[in-house]
C-alpha cells in the first residue's frame, strides 16, 4: 500500500507535544497535524469507533504548549 497516497499533496503539518486521547490519558505524545484536511466518507467514519475505542478526552487547554511547523518558504533568484 502507498501511504504517501492517502496523505494530502501539500505535506505542510503542525506540531506540538500532548498526551493519550484514551484512559490513561498519559504518556507524551507528539501529535501532527497536516494543514490540508483530508476527505473520509460517511462510511469510514462510521467504521472509526468500531477500530478505537474511548477516543473521547475532552479537548484539553493549550497550557503554554507551542505549536509549530515545518513550511519553509524559499525566495527563488
Amino acid at each position: 500500500m502507498d501511504v504517501d497516497a492517502l496523505l494530502p499533496k501539500n505535506s505542510i503539518r503542525y506540531r506540538y507535544e500532548g498526551s493519550l486521547t484514551t484512559p490513561p490519558c498519559s504518556k507524551d505524545v507528539q501529535w501532527i497535524v497536516m494543514a490540508t484536511p483530508i476527505q473520509m466518507s460517511a462510511e469510514q467514519i462510521g467504521m472509526f469507533p468500531n477500530l478505537v475505542k474511548g477516543n473521547n478526552r475532552p479537548v484539553q487547554p493549550l497550557n503554554n504548549r507551542t505549536a509549530v511547523t515545518d513550511q519553509v518558504t524559499e525566495k527563488l533568484r
